[in-house]
């Protein structure tokens, strides 16, 4: 176990009116709490409206709301996104969140917890892989994945059949604590020149 947790940023990135997200994000936060080598940060988009035109130079109002944010994704040392498939694709507002920043990403691991239908929101991170590359961030390979996510879980939030996802995501924690660490111990070592 490291002396210091790896500190995880965990995104729940829908804001769609009736979102299925919270029930998702609050399953995947509560076993990472579980475990003593992360510590673990929830960040719900919903809660940090930023605007869908990017500037180099923000207003105040903008600064302001990416002063709630973009702090606690440098502080991070790795991530798990949240995400559910809208049209085939992750949701716009997740890609606003990750447009909004740069250095933040750099040199950390990605990982993913998807959503949805038939496909159970893997298109979603299959096209998260390369804008995350884009920004210099490793995405982990294994995912958490419910296909058709509504009814797999009962109306607390639990799953009917927790064993299978929970294996999984002591896979995908395992992964992200071990490239969390690797690129922990290397940037303190040599800062990342992306």
């Amino acid at each position: 176990m490291p002396a210091t947790p790896l500190r995880l940023a965990l995104i729940n990135s829908s804001v769609r009116e009736g979102r299925f997200g919270p029930t998702v994000a609050n399953w995947i936060t509560s076993l990472a709490k579980e475990r003593s080598d992360l510590q673990v940060d929830p960040i719900d988009i919903a809660d940090h409206a930023l605007p869908y035109e990017l500037s180099h130079n923000p207003d105040d109002e903008v600064r302001h709301a990416l002063s709630k944010v973009s702090p606690r994704l440098a502080d991070a040392d790795a991530f798990i996104v949240v995400t559910p498939e809208y049209n085939h694709s992750f949701p716009a507002s997740l890609k606003n969140l990750i447009d909004w920043h740069r250095s933040e990403w750099e040199a950390k691991p990605v990982g993913f917890v998807s959503y949805g239908g038939l496909s159970g929101g893997l298109r979603s991170v299959e096209q998260l892989r390369p804008v995350f590359a884009e920004l210099h961030a490793v995405t982990v390979r294994d995912v958490v994945s419910f296909h058709n996510c509504w009814g797999q879980f009962d109306e607390t939030g639990a799953l009917t059949d927790p064993t299978p996802a929970a294996t999984a995501a002591a896979t995908l924690f395992d992964q992200l604590v071990w490239w969390g660490l690797a690129l922990r111990e290397a940037r303190e070592k040599r800062p990342y020149g992306g």
